[in-house]
């Protein structure tokens, strides 16, 4: 399968970006993370896959100018709504974060909530790596998280639909949706394909996505940075900058060229 056909897939799952929101709302810990973090840089901020943006808007908020990438015009759309129901200036492109040229530099540049994992070959991340790299300032960070694998649950990713009680949420359209998830792990690729099933008590599987996240291990993760002509400066385990471990849920990773 090509990175294009894995693209095309994901942005199924992508285009029902309002009820994305719904379904995945909160998370500021990450909000104020990446906020701090630009406030700390100063200068320009660029997101990639910045989805609805979620993040980018409150960094916008705060007086930096900001640019948001991302493949899926269908949550670009929508960040745009949200942007201009709160008076917040953000540019918005339409592009791939494996290769793309802005023409300029910035002084941080984040991926956030997993979204580097929609890249699943080594050469996909590592010209991800590359672009990001032409578009660092003197100085500049670049930071992104991505899950800490675990061997238990990916041993666990068995193909059974099964619901996922926490991202259940009430849609002002449908009422009450429930979310159920089936996955497989394919562990030559190191890639979970899943498909996710919404559900209404009206409309049953209303939403039939499918929706396929890629596992970076902790020894790959920095030969991978420097691969891209990027050094990885320190990784967390946590929002808290609890240093990373085995057991932490997440690799937080600060990273500047080389």
């Amino acid at each position: 399968m090509t990175s294009v056909e894995i693209n095309s897939m994901s942005e199924a799952f992508y285009s029902h970006a309002r009820l994305y929101d719904l379904m995945f709302p909160g998370g500021e810990p990450a909000v104020d993370f990446y906020r701090t973090s630009a406030d700390r840089q100063g200068g320009r901020v660029l997101e990639l896959g910045c989805g609805t943006g979620h993040k980018l808007i409150p960094i916008a908020s705060a007086g930096h100018p900001c640019v948001g990438l991302d493949f899926s015009p269908d949550m670009l759309a929508e960040a745009q709504r949200k942007a201009n129901e709160r008076g917040v200036a953000v540019e918005w492109m339409q592009g791939d974060m494996r290769a793309f040229d802005l023409g300029r530099t910035f002084d941080f540049v984040f991926i956030a909530a997993n979204s580097l994992l929609h890249l699943h070959e080594a050469e996909d991340l590592v010209s991800c790596f590359r672009s990001v790299r032409q578009h660092l300032a003197p100085g500049a960070r670049f930071v992104f998280d991505v899950f800490n694998p675990s061997v238990r649950l990916l041993a666990e990713a068995d193909g059974v639909r099964r619901t996922r009680e926490s991202l259940a949420f009430m849609d002002p359209d449908r009422g009450n949706v429930s979310v159920d998830v089936a996955e497989i792990y394919d562990a030559h690729a190191q890639v979970t394909r899943g498909t996710w099933h919404l559900s209404a008590e009206s409309d049953p599987d209303f939403v039939i996505a499918p929706l396929e996240i890629r596992s970076i291990f902790p020894q790959e993760l920095p030969l991978l940075v420097s691969l891209g002509g990027l050094r990885l400066v320190e990784r967390f385990g946590d929002w808290s900058g609890r240093p990373f471990a085995g057991d932490t849920p997440l690799q937080l990773c600060i990273c500047e060229s080389a």
